[in-house]
């Protein structure tokens, strides 16, 4: 079984595997490892499965609460939503792949999102996504890819999640330079079960056998990955054959089998084969239960001829299972799966050697010891240095900029990529299908689904100001936790729990790894703070091409329950003459701002002030203000201020407004101070609702909503005109190519 490699150094470098890490195989095994062990090995330790740059810096997330079912380490997290149910959801990143080949990186990246969450026996509900492209603007080469990657990651995305019948209700969608070269698909999918029937993976009770179901296997990303776990250079074009290609009519049939499976006390547990395939899926499910494990390669299903050992094991071919279940179970099992067309075959069995045994026909081609792939996979503590261009950016103000007038600033915000309605994206997902969409896409902040089974309201939030974290990778990681927070707060929900995706560029990168380190401190102090623990995620290091790396990019996505579905609050206007308030402080914060960025073209300054006390504050009004009936609608006041703000909700609804908002500077109109909400109240409710105003909460009412124009203080444009800028922008600029 064992024998000399040829050319190891070759085989190592192939593998993404140093001599260290060889010597330290060969103690693990006492001996040379086969090409197979080889192979399982690269997989298990590669960036993307053993998190070997981050795991020390992920140590200390705060993961509890009395709501928390189930925290990181499964494939996905669990919050008790009530009456017996449960939320089971969780985010994860398929940036290289997609940035590859966009429709399949795109679709396979939202198919195996979704068998995290059915693996876990809860059905998916929801999808959202976190989207990130470079520069869209331009006629040259660069920003004609990057509205190629636009239109293939949208079209597999929705063609992905249509086909499996999961709405996909929001998320975001962002621009800049910075993902000319790495762009980022982060996708989220939430599904509801009896908290009280939850499966998990792994896999127990010796002669208890190991069943592969779903579709069958070939040689389609094959190595994914150990690619996700490097960076790009001009010869990554030639990696497309590591990427998978999905079948979303397989995984409905998987969906439906794998729920009826459910309804059996026939499984033991089971595992989605996602990143690393065969070789991840069964030494978590072993390891888990700290089991061994005998499989028979050659009774894997196979598409394709002349597969060998390797191919099996490391092979991602989608639509894919591994389950462990209870002996005499096998033909009734095997029967679901047929009645759905699917595959399904016994291939092994649990063992208590401790050891993963791999036959093929017969003959066995691998051993190797479960616990050590996992527990002594190197966990790296990478030198880490503050950047330096951390320094030249602190002192920068608007003020260094010449003065442009505001209506002018305002026209050119009104039409910035990230401000205008992505329609053309989000109207070709299905957001309505399963029919409990309440709040989707291009409704603003928070998106919200009803749960039929209690009668609440589940609202989710993707967030992150990038730029933010470009300044300060610290405060800027806890503002996504914030504005995520205050995104799903805003629609009347209580922020219970996140889940990330931790986008950072080359770890080997010393100020790269300080980004990531401040990140985590920052993630880890504002969901302690906000009692929003993190229930899991994921991590996508080496977003890089040609040394260049992306932003740093902590997506965070924050579901909230509301307790009655039938109120949930909007974030566009409502109504002719109701009032306008604005709760929170304003101050001249421009750092990191839009304005700064499109009117300045400068990223830089100083990140706007972050109060705990004040954030909690401002949710806790508008939760108990809605549960009075007292509120109309609510949107924070972010990206682009209150002016930008007042815009959205104002060419969303069709309703102009006559704001009066108190500044110390005549541009704080697209300040971004934190902590603040545009809050709507009908004039009949105002005496109410200024009855719940703490003392110390600044608020001023600033105007009231009505007629077919938008009046900002200096500020003046035609609802005609706002709405041809917020509607039609992004259109003519994805379609100049087509």
């Amino acid at each position: 079984m064992s024998q000399q490699l040829p050319d190891i150094q070759k085989q190592l470098a192939n593998h993404k595997l140093s001599s260290d890490d060889y010597k330290h195989i060969k103690e693990i095994l006492k001996r040379e490892p086969n090409l197979v062990e080889l192979g399982i090995f690269s997989a298990m330790w590669s960036e993307h499965c053993s998190y070997k740059s981050s795991k020390v810096h992920l140590s200390g997330f705060p993961t509890k609460a009395s709501w928390v079912i189930q925290g990181p380490g499964e494939n996905a997290g669990v919050i008790d939503i009530g009456d017996g149910y449960a939320a089971v959801f969780k985010m994860e990143s398929h940036n290289h792949p997609s940035f590859i080949e966009p429709y399949q990186g795109a679709a396979t990246g939202v198919g195996g999102i979704m068998r995290d969450i059915f693996t876990m026996g809860a059905r998916p509900v929801a999808n959202l996504n976190a989207l990130r492209f470079g520069n869209i603007m331009n006629d040259d080469k660069v920003s004609a890819h990057q509205r190629y990657l636009v239109r293939g990651v949208t079209a597999g995305i929705g063609g992905y999640g249509n086909c499996m019948g999961v709405p996909t209700i929001g998320g975001e969608t962002s621009f800049d330079e910075c993902y000319n070269g790495n762009i980022l698909v982060n996708a989220f999918t939430l599904g509801i079960a009896k908290s009280d029937e939850i499966f998990y993976g792994k896999a127990e009770g010796t002669g208890n056998p190991v069943i592969y179901v779903g579709a069958k296997t070939g040689r389609d990303g094959l190595g994914g990955a150990v690619m996700s776990s490097d960076s790009f250079t001009e010869e990554s074009k030639s990696l497309r054959p590591t990427v998978q290609v999905g079948d979303p009519f397989t995984e409905k049939l998987l969906l439906e089998a794998c729920l009826e499976l459910f309804k059996t006390d026939y499984v033991i547990g089971i595992q989605d084969m996602g990143a690393a395939g065969l070789t991840s899926s069964s030494f978590e499910m072993a390891g888990r239960s700290g089991s061994g494990m005998i499989m028979h390669l050659d009774k894997v299903p196979a598409r394709e001829q002349n597969m060998t050992p390797y191919d099996f094991m490391l092979s991602e071919s989608q639509e894919r299972m591994l389950l462990c279940a209870k002996k005499g179970s096998e033909q009734a099992i095997i029967a679901i799966f047929e009645k759905w067309d699917l595959d399904a075959a016994v291939v092994g069995e649990v063992t208590d050697t401790g050891n993963m045994e791999l036959f093929w026909h017969g003959e066995k081609c691998a051993e190797v010891p479960v616990a050590p792939v996992s527990e002594e996979a190197p966990v790296l503590n990478r030198p880490m240095t503050r950047p330096a261009y951390l320094d030249a950016l602190a002192s920068v103000t608007i003020d260094d900029f010449e003065k442009v007038p505001n209506q002018e600033a305002f026209e050119t915000l009104t039409k910035s990529m990230e401000v205008v309605d992505k329609a053309w994206i989000y109207t070709q997902y299905d957001s309505m299908v399963q029919t409990n969409t309440i709040k989707k896409g291009g409704m603003l902040d928070a998106s919200v689904i009803r749960v039929k089974e209690n009668g609440k309201a589940l609202a989710m939030s993707a967030d992150c100001n990038v730029r933010y974290c470009y300044i300060d990778p610290k405060g800027g990681a806890a503002a996504a936790v914030i504005e995520s927070g205050r995104n799903v707060a805003m629609s009347g929900a209580r922020p219970l729990a996140i889940t990330d995706c931790l986008n950072y560029g080359n770890p080997e990168n010393p100020e790269v790894m300080w980004q990531f380190g401040q990140g985590c401190l920052g993630i880890k102090e504002a969901c302690a703070e906000l009692t929003t623990p993190v229930i899991g995620g994921n991590v996508s290091l080496y977003n890089e091409t040609n040394g260049i790396s992306v932003f740093p990019t902590p997506s965070i996505a924050t579901v909230g329950v509301n307790d009655d579905q039938n109120n949930v609050l909007m974030s566009s206007f409502q109504g002719e003459g109701n009032a306008l308030y604005l709760v929170g402080e304003s101050q001249s914060e421009f750092g990191g701002s839009l304005y700064m960025k499109e009117i300045c073209h400068k990223v830089a300054g100083m990140l706007p002030t972050i109060n705990y006390k004040n954030e909690l504050a401002l949710w806790d009004l508008v939760i108990e203000g809605n549960k009075k009936h007292l509120l109309e609608c609510a949107k924070d006041a972010s990206s682009g201020g209150v002016a930008i703000a007042l815009a959205k909700m104002a060419a969303t609804s069709g309703l102009g407004c006559d704001v009066d908002m108190s500044v110390e500077d005549e541009r704080d109109i697209f300040a971004e101070s934190m902590s603040r909400a545009i809050i709507e109240v009908k004039p009949e409710n105002c005496e109410a609702f200024e009855a719940m105003l703490d003392e110390s909460m600044a608020v001023e009412k600033i105007g009231t909503v009505g007629g077919d124009t938008v009046v900002i203080n200096d500020v003046t444009m035609s609802i005609t005109q706002l709405q041809d800028n917020y509607f039609n922008t992004f259109k003519r600029v994805i379609e100049r190519d087509l």
